[in-house]
């Protein structure tokens, strides 16, 4: 099984300083999946002081491109047809991220590629 890496473009709201940017406030964010460290999680990092990192399940993922998925620190929902949001909370504070639905959907079909989902399910005993 691989690392899956892939690079999108997304607008972040937090209370974090950002890099400015000039088409509008988007910024590079790194998608990423190691199915070695562990297989049912992907992470998201943002830009910025400190290069915040978050890391959830790729479930979670997955279902908040349909509809409102998650509680506490992870949420993700739908925005419109073409776009989702992925919110992160912390006791630093809230980051809000933008994301094209296409760029998150070819990153978890990547995911499936490198470890399908029956191969990451915990095994029933």
């Amino acid at each position: 099984m691989s690392v899956v890496e892939q690079y999108a473009r997304a607008h972040v709201l937090t209370d974090a300083d950002l890099p400015e940017e000039e088409d509008g406030g988007a910024v590079p964010v790194v998608l990423r999946y190691d199915p070695e460290d562990d297989p049912r999680s992907v992470c998201v990092a943002l830009p910025g002081r400190g290069s915040c990192q978050w890391t959830f399940s790729r479930a979670l993922l997955e279902q908040g491109l349909r509809a409102p998925a998650g509680s506490g620190e992870v949420r993700v929902w739908p925005c419109g047809r073409v776009q989702a949001v992925v919110e992160f909370h912390s006791a630093h504070g809230c980051s809000v991220v933008q994301f094209d639905t296409k760029a998150l959907l070819r990153f978890l079909r990547r995911t499936y590629t490198a470890a399908p989902a029956a191969a990451t399910e915990p095994v029933a005993r």
